[in-house]
């Protein structure tokens, strides 16, 4: 059975990082849809939804690996229950095994600090107001929380591979 690694979280919160470490770790893909989403709209590719093509796209990709045999890792914000049922379906159609990390910031002056500085080095990435005026939907999913303000991010892998 395949594994299927979700991360998610607000943008500067630490999930990519931690996503691409996890998938290092683990010797599988990182499917992020930042890239494809920034992709598209470099082609001009534009939609009613913003965001929702690159989930799609992302969820192509992992579903071939998945039917591969090969486990993946996705990095996405997930900031809504659509997408996170979303990922629960590819579970049920692949019979892969799902796990969502949910990756906070819980120093609110270090989250924005990344965030500025992120937006300030590639302007396509979200700023502070973006990011602080983003809803994020309570989760009904088991989960696994990690704060990367308390913890390094060789302490949260130490953390993830623990199971």
């Amino acid at each position: 059975m395949s594994d299927l690694i979700v991360f998610s979280g607000l943008p500067g919160a630490g999930k990519s990082t931690l996503a691409e470490a996890y998938g290092d770790w683990l010797g599988v893909p990182v499917l992020s849809i930042d890239p494809v989403d920034r992709a598209m709209q470099a082609m001009g590719v534009t939609e009613s939804r913003p965001g929702v093509t690159a989930y799609v796209v992302v969820e192509a990709l992992a579903e071939e690996h998945l039917r591969r045999g090969r486990g993946v890792v996705v990095d996405a914000v997930n900031a809504v229950e659509v997408a996170r049922q979303q990922w629960r379906d590819l579970a049920d159609r692949t019979g892969a095994e799902l796990r969502f990390v949910e990756v906070v910031c819980s120093d609110r002056a270090l989250h924005r600090d990344r965030v500025e500085k992120r937006h300030a080095a590639d302007p396509w990435k979200p700023d502070w107001a973006a990011v602080a005026g983003r809803e994020f939907e309570p989760w009904a999913d088991e989960r696994t929380v990690v704060d990367s303000a308390t913890a390094s991010t060789a302490d949260l892998l130490d953390r993830l591979a623990a199971g």
